[in-house]
């Protein structure tokens, strides 16, 4: 029973997952030029977190999780700019819980 219980809320949880698609800022950045915001200052600024600044100019700040995938994502990446990304999670009030994020 407690397994038929937690399938349940698994999937009623991935269902309720949404994507936004915007462009990926460090915290410290949001209000500056996204399009010339490089990975090297987003790493350099990676304690103060990280958002997606969706096409309607909204900052949606990402959770831990996604702080942690965003910045193992960086510095892996050799795109240099304009850091666009999929982000698929669901929103608590303004912070997005991520369960997946990708460069674009």
């Amino acid at each position: 029973m407690k397994r038929v219980a937690l399938l349940l809320l698994v999937v009623c949880g991935s269902a309720l997952a949404e994507t936004w698609s915007g462009t990926l800022v460090d915290v410290m950045c949001k209000g500056k030029d996204l399009a010339g915001h490089t990975r090297e200052c987003a790493l350099a600024c990676a304690k103060s977190g990280y958002g997606l600044v969706t096409a309607d100019g909204k900052f949606v700040k990402l959770d831990e999780t996604g702080n942690a995938q965003t910045l193992a994502m960086l510095r892996k990446s050799t795109k240099e700019k304009d850091l666009k990304a999929k982000v698929t999670g669901s929103m608590d009030g303004d912070t997005l819980h991520v369960e997946t994020i990708e460069l674009q």
